[in-house]
């Protein structure tokens, strides 16, 4: 195919041009809309350039402390989920395969859930010590434990079973949802809200604070990822193959589930569970360059940004001024395309191959 002659870099060059021209729209566009004119003079002021007299208004405290820490926070959101897409379609050699579908996000939600309605009666001086921190390691450790469960049942006879992989999923996502309702329906007005719009995946409770914690995790696990995007090339052959090649497949496993389960679960902590991004974007760049996991990790977390800061925009308008849950949005895009992906690696397997 003609695509095929482009190089990486001037697909990563196309990429980083339209994030940054998303990420500008996107902090222009809102309930209050600020004029691309301000907003450069309020980043010329956040940097200590041509500070005025009498402090900052309030139109420029809301985008210094709102509108901005948000748009930031939900590039890295979308970052990490795309990549986490990358990592587990290549683990479990499916490109139907997303955290949501394999049980690490509502894993994450049945963990974050857990501290939401009884982090005040945990004890212990390490509760204290952790902070701000307990919420992201409950949600590690909850879908940590989903995912890995899935992975178990759907290894049949050492290969995935992709039938087993998706009802897996299902038993365990339904499983970690009881937990989480269970904790909605124990838990007083307040937490149970939080619950409730945490689940349908919401980016207002973004600050500077948690998104340098996304921001973290998100820019080492794409650092970390590219280390092992070579092997998790030769493991689409096969794990034999891999094995012969000099892949040690089973510590890859456990590598590629703990990365991928810090990420995950660290970005729904803070923002809930937004589904279908690992999904969508990891195929989008498939068709356009092919299945090179080196090229799909660095483009998929650009094209996963872009997507997520467009699909923030639209949640911000479509009921304005009120806030349409983002998750919900990207259920409904990303729904089709998971049927369509399911039905055609039905028809590949029955040919004998594997679509990557």
């Amino acid at each position: 195919m003609r695509t095929n002659t482009i190089s990486f870099g001037m697909y990563y060059g196309v990429l980083g041009i339209l994030l940054l021209l998303s990420l500008f729209i996107s902090a222009r566009v809102g309930a209050v809309p600020i004029s691309y004119d301000r907003i450069f003079r309020f980043l010329q002021h956040a940097v200590g350039w041509g500070r005025e007299a009498g402090g900052a208004t309030i139109e420029e405290r809301l985008f210094l402390q709102i509108r901005l820490p948000r748009v930031v926070l939900c590039a890295f959101t979308g970052a990490t989920l795309s990549v986490s897409g990358v990592l587990m379609q290549a683990l479990f050699r499916n490109p139907i395969v997303e955290p949501g579908l394999v049980g690490t996000s509502s894993g994450a939600a049945f963990g974050a859930a857990f501290v939401f309605v009884m982090g005040k009666s945990l004890n212990g001086a390490w509760v204290d010590e952790l902070g701000p921190f307990l919420l992201p390691l409950f949600a590690f450790a909850g879908g940590g434990a989903a995912t890995w469960v899935v992975y178990r049942l759907s290894n049949v006879f050492g290969k995935v079973n992709v039938n087993t992989l998706l009802l897996a999923g299902i038993a365990v996502n339904a499983l970690a949802a009881g937990g989480t309702g269970f904790f909605s329906y124990i838990a007083r007005d307040p937490q149970a809200r939080s619950i409730v719009f945490w689940n349908l995946g919401t980016l207002s409770g973004a600050d500077w604070s948690n998104t340098g914690i996304v921001g973290f995790t998100t820019i080492a696990g794409i650092f970390l990822s590219l280390r092992y995007t070579k092997a998790l090339n030769a493991l689409m052959l096969g794990e034999s193959e891999a094995g012969y090649l000099g892949v040690r497949t089973a510590r890859l496993k456990r590598r590629i589930l703990l990365l991928n389960t810090l990420m995950v679960a660290v970005a729904t902590s803070v923002v809930g569970v937004i589904a279908f991004v690992g999904l969508v974007v990891p195929h989008i760049l498939r068709l356009l360059k092919g299945s090179d996991n080196r090229f799909l990790v660095i483009a998929s977390a650009l094209l996963g940004a872009i997507l997520l800061n467009l699909a923030d925009m639209l949640a911000r308008v479509i009921v304005a001024p009120s806030e349409f849950p983002i998750g919900v949005l990207t259920a409904f895009a990303g729904a089709p395309v998971f049927l369509f992906l399911l039905i055609r690696a039905g028809r590949q397997q029955q040919k004998g191959g594997f679509y990557a």
